[in-house]
């Protein structure tokens, strides 16, 4: 089993988002995929509450302990609460082979999110990179200062960058139908298929290398 973390300490960050559509690509690739909502909010589980039936299946799971579901599952995609610090965050790093951290740009956002990065390169599994830390711009508008500031400010994070996944009605069109990106007919959403690109290459490379390295001891 591969576990993919989604975090941020600020809440509306778009954690969600990639949360969602992670488990969507999976899903439709035939693996065994568990979406954990440890969030109170619980908007991923919502979200697959509305997923239709005719779509692959991706079992829920609210995060309070471990389900018979998960302990099969291809991969696990964890949907982490706001505020998420200290012995839970390291808790939940050790359980994670990546971690994705998205970034709106904001002052607010970036400020929050600054903190939250100098914690994880401390954390012992990211130092001896057991678990992959990578960061991605959310909700980007290309055309404004905002946006410049913010690809700024990730060019000197010291994390790889996924590029930015844009502001785009989509994605809320999507969440409303419990259905992902890579649900919808490819050619309707091609720009936006685009932009997760850099982030499921950045994902399913390292978990070859994982592979063979695992193979090699």
């Amino acid at each position: 089993m591969r576990t993919i973390l989604i975090a941020n300490p600020k809440g509306g960050s778009g954690k969600t988002t990639i949360a969602t559509n992670l488990a969507g690509y999976f899903a439709t690739r035939g693996k065994h995929v568990v979406l954990s909502d440890t969030d109170r909010q619980h908007s991923a589980l919502s979200w697959l509450s509305r997923r239709p039936e005719k779509l692959p299946l991706i079992h829920g799971m609210d995060g309070r302990g471990k389900h018979k579901d998960s302990l099969s599952a291809d991969w696990t995609i964890i949907d982490s609460p706001a505020g998420l610090r200290g012995e839970k965050l390291s808790n939940a790093v050790k359980l994670a082979d990546w971690i994705i951290v998205p970034i709106q740009p904001s002052a607010f956002d970036i400020g929050a999110t600054e903190e939250f990065l100098e914690v994880l390169r401390e954390e012992k599994a990211v130092r001896k990179e057991k678990t992959f830390v990578a960061v991605i711009g959310m909700r980007i508008d290309s055309r404004t200062r905002s946006a410049a500031t913010l690809q700024a400010y990730l060019a000197k994070s010291g994390f790889p960058v996924m590029g930015n996944i844009r502001d785009a009605q989509i994605y809320a069109l999507a969440a409303e139908q419990g259905i992902s990106l890579f649900d919808i007919r490819p050619s309707q959403v091609s720009r936006d298929l685009q932009q997760w690109a850099p982030l499921l290459h950045w994902i399913v490379n390292a978990d070859r290398d994982t592979k063979v390295n695992e193979n090699a001891e």
